[in-house]
């Protein structure tokens, strides 16, 4: 029953959060069409408006730990469902999310991100899209901010392991800015797939950023290392029963030369 009870209220929260999402579509498409700054705005507002309803329709609510940076650097989080999308775009001020250029052509949701700053890259094009931001940084004619990817590449649930690809070291490489790692629980509540949302708290920890100047092959190693621990970590705080990572087998040596 109680099964029952919270996957109809999971229901109603997910077409009421699709309905506002049209409602301030529309309403506010004349505000994103005048300044870059409207669809921010308004794609923030909705963050935090489905984050309220979430806490009183499901019984899910969010804690933010570490502190979101204020300046311009690149974002590598966790993926593993929507809302953390949502959770990590409302608390930045100016961050700027790498997209799949598909979903430019997604009703509402396409135009807003593409207009609040949002990178859409084709496949294999990332690296020329991204050098391009830069350069209009760079240039004066874009204001700098927080680059948000995933280096995973995809929702990944919680405990499952998934390469970290090396698009994510070089564009590290090519920034030259601090990396802030982001660690989640929040696939423990709101799984990759399915209209089942779990009541509980979400955690979203910003962990301490990665200075620039590191070789791609170190920098990838830190990043996972530092993302996977604290995510495995928040899921176990969040009543999930994971494996211990095995160490990695040590390296061998080559023979002396």
């Amino acid at each position: 029953m109680r099964y029952a009870l919270q996957w109809m209220r999971s229901l109603v929260f997910s077409a009421v959060s699709y309905l506002l999402m049209a409602v301030m579509g529309i309403v506010f498409l004349p505000y994103a069409l005048l300044h870059a700054d409207g669809a921010r705005n308004t794609c923030q507002w909705y963050a935090r408006a489905v984050m309220w309803m979430a806490g009183w329709m499901i019984g899910l609510r969010f804690e933010f730990r570490g502190t979101p940076p204020t300046t311009g650097c690149m974002i590598a989080a966790k993926h593993q469902s929507f809302m953390d999308v949502m959770a990590i775009y409302q608390v930045l001020p100016r961050p700027r999310f790498i997209m799949k250029r598909l979903l430019l052509y997604a009703p509402v949701l396409g135009f807003f991100a593409y207009r609040a700053g949002c990178i859409p890259v084709d496949r294999g094009k990332k690296s020329q899209a991204i050098k391009d931001m830069l350069a209009r940084v760079k240039a004066g004619d874009a204001l700098p901010g927080q680059l948000c990817i995933y280096p995973q590449g995809t929702r990944v649930a919680p405990g499952v392991m998934a390469p970290y690809k090396k698009g994510t070291a070089a564009l590290y490489m090519d920034m030259n800015q601090p990396c802030v790692p982001v660690a989640t629980n929040v696939g423990v509540f709101w799984p990759k797939r399915g209209i089942y949302r779990k009541p509980g708290r979400a955690v979203f920890e910003f962990c301490d950023p990665i200075a620039p100047g590191l070789t791609s092959r170190v920098f990838l190693q830190q990043l996972e290392e530092v993302i996977e621990t604290r995510s495995n970590a928040l899921a176990r705080e969040a009543g999930l029963m994971l494996t211990r990572r095995p160490p990695d087998p040590p390296e061998m040596e080559g023979p002396p030369v």
